[in-house]
């Protein structure tokens, strides 16, 4: 009797892999299926070798997504709208804190300029025997020039996206 149990256990467990070897995958763009009749009349390609392991995303729900705006003659309690006063505040920091970053910006800017000399910095000590050094300096140097006045028409462009206000001027 154990006998018979321990074939048939046998048997069934060898057509397993052979079933799961028998069954097509198609891929359909960025789905995947197995049944035939549906991925022919969808024109999808089979799959030959390897296996395909699918896992499902997760779906965002649907207060996550974002909102379209109200009209503008509808106000409610779920619209986070900003106090003229408050958005007044808010713009007067953010054009101090700009003004404040262009201000130190272009004081590196004149240290650069100053150090670079034209192209032929001083040499320093270790340079003057080494004359591949001292072009990486000047290279350097060069490059953080470059940077340094995108830096500054970077700051320039968003103190003009700001709306203007009475009393500051932009620094040039």
């Amino acid at each position: 009797m154990k006998q018979v149990f321990f074939v048939g256990l046998l048997v069934g467990l060898m057509a397993v892999p052979a079933v799961a070897q028998e069954s097509a995958i198609y891929r359909c763009g960025n789905e995947y299926t197995n049944t035939k009749p549906d991925a022919l009349t969808r024109g999808c390609k089979l799959i030959s070798g390897g296996n395909v392991t699918v896992v499902q995303g997760t779906r965002v729900p649907k207060a996550a997504t974002p909102r379209a705006s109200t009209p503008p003659g509808l106000s409610g309690s779920s619209t986070s709208r900003v106090e003229s006063s408050e958005q007044k505040a808010r713009d007067s920091d953010a054009r101090l804190i700009l003004q404040a970053e262009l201000k130190k910006a272009q004081e590196r800017h004149e240290d650069l300029r100053r150090e670079f000399n034209n192209g032929e910095p001083e040499k320093r000590g270790d340079e003057a025997r080494n004359p591949q050094k001292y072009q990486e300096r000047v290279t350097e140097l060069k490059a953080s020039l470059a940077r340094n006045e995108s830096d500054i028409a970077g700051i320039r462009r968003e103190l003009e996206r700001l709306p203007a206000a009475a009393s500051t001027a932009l620094i040039r």
